[in-house]
């Protein structure tokens, strides 16, 4: 007798449907089991509200952990950095698989880089942690943009630059990479110009926690799929966003990388940024410390960063504070 198809809840956007296609794949591979796909509406799909407004990005990941407990998806895939800080009662964080790409890129037009944009050049991205960071960059070199506000799929973003109502959009390298349309990036932003989310390019696979044996077996295979690295590095940044009391739409951008000395890897290097939208005032530092072996330690050394910005006062500087 077939053992009977895990079930994997996914948003229905095509991002996330090539996400968790990808992982079914790999679970598939793993446990020996079919994996099916339910697709399952957020409010976040639905709502025409900017993301701001209706409680940032966590809005897609609410209607996924109800399936979960439920009991009508046996485990669901999010983008890590639509995860609210705390994780609830009643689930686990079974695996955060190898991290892709982490960066923002550009989409433009006559395919120029960000730097190449015209004066009064306009910009969509729907994330005020890009607005703060791309304006603060063009007041410090002398360009002259405009952030618009967007929102939508990947088409509906690259469609306002191939119909010219905007010059370029903002979007995760991750993503595009995953639909497969990275080909259409025309500029690549480096982390110095821009830090990327916290945990921006990682996925993260959630279940539920070991009340049955069926669950336990669920966990464990589940771990198979976990990069130590990578979860360490998302467990300092979104520890830094967790202790500055922002939430996933607040302007907090975070990077964990490892720092080799050759093949060795030595230290790991925790960046963090909050500023106003406008780019006017911006809190950016960094720390470097022993790479993480526990979850507590790397707990620590993102609560250490963010006392660190707080006393420079980002608390002043992300609006409303996350309840």
């Amino acid at each position: 007798m077939t053992e009977k198809a895990l079930r994997l809840g996914t948003r229905r956007s095509k991002l996330a449907m090539a996400q968790s296609g990808q992982v079914a794949r790999t679970v598939q591979q793993v446990t020996g089991r079919p994996v099916e796909l339910v697709e399952i509406t957020t409010y976040g799909d639905t709502s025409r509200e900017h993301l701001a407004q209706i409680g940032g990005t966590g809005v897609f990941v609410t209607a996924l952990r109800d399936a979960l407990v439920r009991g009508e998806v046996d485990f669901a895939v999010h983008s890590l950095k639509d995860l609210p800080t705390a994780q609830p009662e009643g689930l686990v964080l079974a695996a955060v698989p190898l991290r892709e790409d982490p960066r923002d890129v550009i989409v433009a037009r006559d395919a120029l880089k960000f730097t190449d944009l015209p004066r009064g050049a306009r910009i969509g991205t729907g994330s005020p942690r890009r607005m703060a960071q791309l304006n603060a960059y063009a007041r410090a070199h002398g360009l002259d943009i405009e952030t618009v506000p967007i929102r939508g799929n990947v088409d509906t973003r690259i469609g306002y630059v191939r119909d010219g109502e905007l010059d370029a959009v903002v979007l995760a390298a991750a993503g595009l990479s995953r639909i497969g349309r990275i080909d259409e990036v025309t500029d690549f932003l480096s982390v110095d110009t821009v830090l990327p989310a916290p945990g921006q390019g990682a996925l993260a696979i959630e279940c539920r926690a070991g009340n049955t044996a069926r669950d336990t077996a669920l966990i464990a295979a589940l771990g198979e799929l976990d990069d130590p690295s990578t979860r360490a590095a998302v467990t300092a940044e979104r520890s830094l966003l967790a202790a500055l009391e922002a939430g996933c739409s607040a302007p907090v951008g975070a990077l964990a990388d490892l720092l080799a000395d050759g093949q060795v890897v030595k230290e790991m290097r925790l960046r963090g940024v909050v500023g106003t939208t406008d780019g006017t005032r911006m809190v950016q530092l960094s720390t470097t410390g022993p790479v993480p072996q526990t979850h507590d330690r790397a707990t620590a050394l993102g609560r250490e960063l963010a006392t660190e910005m707080l006393a420079q006062g980002a608390a002043g500087l992300m609006g409303e504070r996350a309840q």
